[in-house]
């Protein structure tokens, strides 16, 4: 089943804890309500906060309060991090913030990096094969979910993987709650849409966080890739 993961801040907060028993997601770009998030939720993805800092423009320069805010949180074994990244970086910065990570934190299960979309597939395969969860990352040309260039780069990237691994590895696609109407067989994902937007749906449509929040949880990603022919081009939405 796919976990979707409810990004935070959910303000206020009488409006999170209508949510309790979901999962939820916190920026370390926003960490105010990490303590709610694990004291009423299933299980608590943390975010580096790098999309939000590349959206600022102002790239991170010191990883050091990230790696003890997850060291802490960690405690909890249902919670797990990603590990820091540059969203169009290099592949160079990329693994170079995956040695600084077990040099500064050690070896963490609860962790997963993240593959960018236009990144190599042989960075891909040495993630999918050294972890025991990974994120895709959209960046440079293939930012845009759901586009045809992400949907064409997605599905080559199952493609890879398929003919040349199992699937037994989880794959986490980052802002991506939309993607489970398609066809791609994301373990979990995770959107700010409830957070973003709950006050503008109670106004207009009277649907509260919780009818936001069962909407998206009863949707399902399929739970196998099937090699795609002219990859992309022909994908259909499932459902």
């Amino acid at each position: 089943m796919t976990i979707h993961y409810h990004g935070t801040p959910i303000t206020p907060n009488n409006v999170l804890e209508t949510l309790v028993g979901r999962n939820f997601c916190v920026s370390f770009h926003r960490p105010c309500q990490v303590k709610i998030a694990h004291q009423i939720g299933q299980s608590v993805m943390l975010d580096n906060g790098a999309f939000s800092a590349w959206k600022l423009n102002k790239p991170v320069q010191d990883w050091q309060p990230y790696y003890d805010w997850v060291d802490y949180w960690c405690r909890y074994v249902t919670t797990w991090a990603v590990i820091p990244d540059v969203i169009d970086g290099t592949e160079k910065e990329n693994d170079y913030l995956l040695c600084e990570w077990y040099a500064r934190i050690g070896h963490l299960r609860q962790a997963a990096p993240v593959w960018h979309l236009h990144e190599s597939f042989d960075r891909l395969l040495r993630l999918y094969i050294g972890y025991d969860r990974i994120c895709f990352g959209s960046s440079g040309k293939y930012s845009q979910v759901g586009a045809e260039d992400w949907m064409e780069r997605v599905s080559e990237a199952f493609d890879v993987l398929q003919s040349r691994l199992d699937l037994a590895v989880p794959i986490h696609m980052l802002r991506g709650m939309q993607t489970v109407k398609m066809l791609f067989p994301f373990a979990s994902v995770d959107s700010s849409d409830i957070a973003r937007h709950h006050n503008e749906v109670r106004e207009k449509y009277g649907r509260s966080a919780v009818d936001m929040a069962n909407r998206w949880d009863m949707q399902q990603c399929l739970p196998t890739w099937e090699m795609q022919s002219n990859a992309g081009k022909q994908l259909k939405l499932w459902g």
